[in-house]
């Protein structure tokens, strides 16, 4: 379980280095931001964060591509990475996340499972996307998604 040290420590680097970070959340529904938005002093590296839970918004708010939604799916590598895109279009962060995922327990296929969930990071325009495969309830596969994504940011 995340803790929200974990999330301080990531704070606190990024205020050590005069970044900035923003989250473009499906499945996680703002779990990303509620823990970096827990930390006293988050305003400093965190302009906001976008809820695109639905292919509309993710059109809307991130511009991601109908033709990509409709090509690959909301759940895809494609469409992170032009979440990804969108959320640095949108906030001008120098750091953008982005995940959308299967978190079930319900609406999961045979190409794309229950904790199924792509995690994506960009940086200085480069973009890491991981397709992650994840465990257990609706709660822990949101979990652990939030986790990945601390380790991914950090690791960057």
């Amino acid at each position: 379980m995340l803790k929200i040290s974990d999330y301080s420590r990531l704070v606190e680097f990024l205020k050590k280095k005069n970044l900035t970070i923003a989250t473009a959340e499906s499945c996680t529904g703002g779990l990303i931001a509620k823990l970096i938005t827990d930390v006293a002093g988050s305003s400093d590296v965190f302009p906001g964060g976008i809820v695109s839970y639905s292919n509309e918004m993710k059109q809307k708010w991130l511009n991601v591509k109908e033709e990509t939604l409709i090509n690959y799916g909301a759940v895809s590598e494609e469409t992170v990475c032009e979440m990804l895109d969108g959320i640095i279009e949108e906030t001008g962060a120098n750091i953008g996340v982005a995940v959308s995922g299967v978190a079930g327990p319900g609406g999961g296929t045979k190409e794309k499972s229950v904790g199924t969930v792509y995690i994506g990071i960009i940086f200085n325009g480069n973009k890491i996307v991981e397709k992650c495969f994840f465990q257990g309830s609706r709660e822990d596969v949101r979990n652990s998604s939030a986790e990945k994504i601390l380790e991914m940011i950090l690791d960057t």
